[in-house]
């Protein structure tokens, strides 16, 4: 079965940080590719960031270049990370990792299995 967990949000000051994880399991996601998408209230689910091992690719939104840094660790923890720096009031949302069984994509209908999902909330 396959499982993802999400965890490490919370509420922190603009400029802060947090690292997210998410913890997977029934997979060896160095096969898929693996994204941290994010939804604000009122608004669609947003990739945030893509990392594909299979193919090389690594994606970063615009809005988080620089400041966000996705990693992953399938050796030790099986999980991917997500570091997020110099956060902003408007990187408040609700962060979820999925995996899509084949490459990294904008289309989040195609991402087949999902975390449950970890409430950022970053205060001005």
């Amino acid at each position: 079965e396959v499982q993802l967990q999400a965890s490490g949000g919370g509420l922190v000051q603009a400029g802060g940080s947090l690292r997210l994880s998410c913890a997977v399991s029934g997979i060896t996601f160095d096969d898929y590719a693996m994204s941290w998408i994010r939804q604000a209230p009122g608004k669609e689910r947003e990739v945030v960031s893509c990392t594909s091992k299979s193919d090389g690719t690594t994606y970063y939104a615009d809005s988080v270049k620089g400041r966000f840094t996705i990693s992953s660790d399938s050796k030790t923890e099986n999980a991917v990370f997500l570091q997020m720096n110099s956060l902003k009031p408007e990187d408040t949302a609700v962060y979820y990792c999925a995996r899509h069984a084949f490459f990294c994509t904008l289309q989040t209908p195609e991402y087949d299995y999902w975390g449950q999902g970890t409430l950022v909330t970053v205060s001005s």
